[in-house]
């Protein structure tokens, strides 16, 4: 049996712990990362939700975000919740003040859509390629995606608007599975950068 993926969770801000715990569930081997060393030495990586803005300025901080979008090109796994999916946007919206991104997925996001923190609310979700119920998802001031280019494929939708996308190995969700203890959708993340890992080997 080929050894567990190595996957680590951007450890500068937001639920790091709930996502460390989703992933091992899931049969990945979980660590934080704060240090370019530290991301050098995972196959994949969760961007946590949080602040973005506040995530990418530490990310800048660390010396993080320019290694994270170098190996985000080169086609390593990667998958972001909530502030996240704003951070793996190729455009937002509405971004803030000196807001970057890492980019990934051919797609503009619109900060805080669903509304603020007294408005978050959870509902059941289709999402593509997760195989059973409805996934659980919490909303959390939470994005939606108003639009996808040609080479991003829209998972799943509430109420009208796109809140899961994938990209070739970038993956993000507008919710926050991490919180629900279904794991389902950290297991489909885990299969993802298992066959790139399978792949990059041959």
């Amino acid at each position: 049996m080929p050894a567990s993926p190595v996957i680590g969770v951007l450890a500068l801000q937001g639920d790091v712990r709930e996502h460390l715990v989703a992933l091992a569930a899931a049969d990945a081997v979980a660590r934080p990362v704060r240090r370019p060393e530290e991301l050098a030495g995972v196959d994949g990586l969760v961007l946590p939700g949080g602040e973005s803005t506040t995530i990418s300025k530490l990310a800048v901080l660390f010396g993080l975000l320019e290694p994270l979008r170098a190996r985000v090109r080169e086609g390593m796994p990667v998958y972001g919740t909530c502030a996240g999916m704003i951070l793996l946007a190729d455009k937002i919206l509405d971004p803030r003040s000196g807001q970057e991104t890492v980019g990934g997925i051919d797609m503009i996001v619109r900060r805080n859509a669903f509304g603020r923190q007294n408005e978050s609310f959870e509902a059941a979700v289709d999402v593509r390629g997760v195989p059973g119920d409805p996934v659980h998802g919490v909303f959390i001031r939470a994005p939606w995606v108003e639009s996808v280019g040609a080479r991003a494929e829209v998972l799943a939708e509430h109420d009208g608007h796109i809140v899961a996308v994938r990209q070739g190995n970038a993956l993000a969700t507008s919710f926050h599975p991490e919180l629900t203890g279904d794991h389902r959708i950290h297991g489909l993340f885990v299969d993802m950068t298992r066959a790139w890992r399978r792949a990059e080997s041959l």
